[in-house]
């Protein structure tokens, strides 16, 4: 496999998975726009609640892609079937327990952040519409990646960025027309969702062969690749919690320091989120490449797609950094037009700068790992970065304040990266043995 043969992949996968986040950018861009900052720290507040509940079972659709391509590889149909239906099963029914507990869940949240009256106001009105949503976000999940895992990649794409233009277009229209404010860009991120995966189930039926069949239920619990899916979602899950933990107590520590200090951050965050996806493009390339080489068991493919993958996440991180640098001047003011907000995200905008060289092989060969749906790695490096993230917190917080929180945070990204990075090795040994094998007797002789 060459350079080109992983870019026509990656690309496509990263026009795709940078559109996920915009889910969140276009509803703070949009209230960005209002005189009141608490608009974007109650956006801000609300969107943490949803990544918090939605990015704890992100692991449906990483899970799905890896399975889903191990299938593909393999020329499995029956597989490949059983790959969306096993977690969309899970995906509905937790989608239910969220909307029978969204009250107990508002209330935790917000009982863990020091919030002034306004913003706690519209945190919990754009929630209250927007966790309507939650058994179709979970569902597309599901869905998206299957339809990576089977390298679906335009029509992804297309779904993708259908979802952020019904966005777009009812949040401006909710918000600037009828004079909604919050709770126009919940509804229109409500109605997108909804939309988007109706429309996505319709395709996937589309694309089953005409001989297909409901598996039974016998089939679906199989005891053996139902335990190895929970397996590994279960140590996904894990990884996510970790991530909530950071990302909460950035956004409660960060509460304390005022609502501007608050919007700032969440500005940062979000131009974060649009990096990290970019990376998680390149991720669902090595995931597919990865899944596909051990289902057909093409050792040679697996370790080009292992090279391009260290390769390219060195690269990008580059040329994301040299973008943002170039354009930082151009995307602040889309988020906010209040002058002290873009003054404070002057101030810590080096943090971000910083953001894709320490992260970048964290987040691509992530891929590798679901790829091989291999997760516990993924699982214990994520627990000693969340243990350094804490460390950090703690010792630099009182004298350094907010740049102590972005201290915190970049150095639990490079933890991120140096502690996979540090699993590779056993994963190879693990996939093809008599290739290591046989590179060890060579050295003994």
């Amino acid at each position: 496999m060459k350079h080109r043969t992983y870019l026509a992949l990656a690309i496509p996968l990263t026009i795709s998975t940078i559109t996920t986040p915009l889910l969140g950018v276009v509803d703070m861009a949009v209230v960005g726009q209002l005189a009141n900052p608490a608009y974007i720290g109650g956006v801000a507040v609300g969107t943490v609640i949803f990544n918090t509940l939605y990015w704890l079972f992100g692991f449906l659709r990483v899970s799905t892609s890896g399975f889903a391509a191990q299938a593909e590889g393999a020329n499995d149909v029956k597989q490949q079937i059983l790959a969306l239906i096993r977690p969309l099963y899970i995906a509905l029914i937790v989608g239910m327990v969220f909307l029978i507990l969204q009250l107990p869940i508002l209330k935790a949240t917000l009982a863990l952040m020091s919030l002034d009256s306004n913003v706690l106001q519209f945190a919990t009105e754009y929630y209250s519409i927007r966790i309507w949503g939650a058994p179709f976000a979970l569902a597309n999940y599901v869905v998206m990646g299957w339809l990576v895992g089977k390298a679906r990649i335009k029509l992804t794409v297309s779904l993708q960025i259908l979802m952020n233009l019904i966005n777009i277009i009812l949040a401006i229209v909710f918000v600037k027309v009828f004079s909604w404010g919050v709770s126009g860009v919940a509804a229109a991120t409500l109605i997108a969702e909804i939309a988007t995966v109706i429309l996505s189930m319709l395709i996937v039926i589309r694309l089953l062969p005409q001989s297909f069949r409901f598996p039974s239920y016998k089939e679906i619990l199989d005891p053996k690749p139902f335990k190895k899916m929970v397996a590994m979602n279960r140590d996904l899950m894990m990884r996510t919690f970790c991530l909530l933990v950071v990302f909460n107590l950035f956004t409660a520590k960060g509460a304390e320091f005022g609502t501007e200090v608050l919007a700032a951050n969440a500005v940062l965050i979000q131009i974060h989120y649009m990096m990290a996806y970019t990376f998680d493009g390149f991720a669902n390339a090595s995931s597919i490449y990865v899944g596909k080489a051990i289902g057909s068991q093409d050792e040679n493919l697996y370790k080009k797609t292992v090279s391009l993958s260290i390769q390219w996440a060195f690269i990008s991180s580059l040329f994301i950094t040299f973008v943002f640098y170039l354009c930082k001047g151009f995307i602040m003011p889309l988020f906010s037009k209040t002058q002290s907000v873009l003054e404070l995200t002057a101030t810590y905008e080096l943090w971000i700068l910083l953001f894709p060289i320490t992260a970048c092989l964290g987040l691509v060969l992530y891929g590798v790992f679901t790829g091989a749906t291999e997760a516990k790695p993924i699982r214990n490096s994520m627990i000693y970065a969340l243990g350094v993230f804490l460390l950090i917190l703690l010792v630099s917080l009182p004298t350094l304040h907010n740049h102590g929180l972005w201290l915190s945070f970049i150095v639990f990204s490079l933890g991120r990266s140096i502690f996979l990075t540090m699993y590779l090795p056993a994963l190879n040994y693990k996939l093809f043995p008599s290739v290591q094998e046989q590179k060890k007797a060579s050295k003994t002789f």
